[in-house]
């Protein structure tokens, strides 16, 4: 059985993202619509050895779809998801939008696949935010073992979270400081180029920011309701891939070895850690995998039963689009669709 798919946001990276993975992972595909707002309708995209026309999502009718991956900001998620559920096309949305919405399951496949359930709802699913997404992948099968109480999690997120723009910004501003031009500061609170911000989305009351909040209330919502989490959000001078320090206390003993003997079998996740060979992930040798890798585990002897380690993984991909199509085809081996 093949299905209708709509991809709304399709001129953006993660919409790119979505179309290209959609063709690698040979989803089961009748019809294949690109959509985008009025100003990037006409444009054209690729799929497969394929060219897509983008169509303007104010003229498109959903009930021609029968999944839609929504990537094209919170603002257009709000106003047309519910209308894409109310014509029977299930929506996977890629914003923050619906993701602390009771009635919308929020899913990360190898975590809480049976969260789908409850998509009926609204026929909306939310697809986590980038760095939630690559930090529960490998504690989840941990977690399973050893009750996690506490997560300290430092993220060092790139550029390309902010969108295709903020890439643009890092480039030019490398280029200009280099031919001693003018560095100007649009997507960022400071100087991107050569520089770390540790200020991701908006501040709030208690000091903390946005991003930093989702972290842990999406943490709750998917994994334990009951995992204290501390996130400190870093944007760093690096084009594509997400990186996270993240330690773990765990409410009974858990020795590395077997961290490494769960982390090894678990799905979604590549454990690259060698230290006698040098061996470990950096977020350049992520690109375009699927993978979340999984490095420098180590015991952290400064709690009880406390473990450290490095996780890497490609943001618009298992961070965004990859995810998105993981549900979608999730949904069809649950038979839900």
């Amino acid at each position: 059985m093949s299905y209708n798919i709509a991809v709304l946001g399709a001129t953006g990276a993660v919409g790119h993202e979505m179309l290209t993975i959609l063709e690698e992972r040979k989803f089961p595909i009748n019809n294949i619509y690109a959509l985008a707002s009025k100003r990037s309708a006409g444009k054209e995209v690729s799929f497969g050895d394929k060219v897509l026309k983008v169509q303007d999502v104010e003229k498109f009718d959903f009930s021609d779809a029968d999944i839609a991956l929504f990537s094209a900001g919170s603002s257009v998620s709000e106003v047309w998801a519910p209308i894409a559920g109310e014509k029977g096309c299930i929506v996977i949305d890629n914003t923050s939008f619906f993701r602390m919405d009771p009635e919308v399951p929020l899913v990360v496949p190898e975590v809480n696949p049976e969260a789908l359930e409850n998509y009926r709802n609204k026929n909306i699913i939310a697809n986590p935010n980038c760095s939630t997404i690559q930090m529960l992948v490998p504690l989840k099968p941990l977690h399973d073992l050893s009750i996690i109480k506490r997560i300290v999690v430092s993220t060092y997120q790139s550029v390309s979270g902010a969108g295709k723009s903020a890439m643009d910004e890092l480039w030019d501003q490398t280029r200009n400081m280099f031919f001693n031009e003018t560095i100007e500061s649009k997507n960022f609170s400071k100087r991107i180029a050569f520089n770390v911000i540790p200020h991701i989305d908006k501040f709030l009351e208690d000091g903390s920011t946005k991003e930093e909040q989702k972290m842990i209330d999406e943490t709750k919502k998917i994994l334990d309701s009951s995992i204290e989490v501390s996130a400190t959000c870093v944007r760093v001078p690096v084009f594509i891939g997400h990186a996270e320090s993240v330690n773990i206390e765990f409410e009974s003993n858990i020795s590395i070895e077997e961290v490494r003997n769960i982390l090894s079998d678990a799905p979604g996740v590549s454990l690259i850690d060698d230290i006698e060979t040098n061996t470990y992930i950096t977020p350049i040798e992520c690109v375009s995998d699927f993978s979340v890798f999984v490095s420098r585990l180590r015991i952290d002897h400064t709690v009880p039963n406390g473990i450290n380690m490095w996780v890497v993984s490609d943001n618009l991909r298992k961070g965004a689009a990859l995810n998105s199509v993981q549900i979608a085809e999730e949904l069809i081996d649950r038979k839900f669709i």
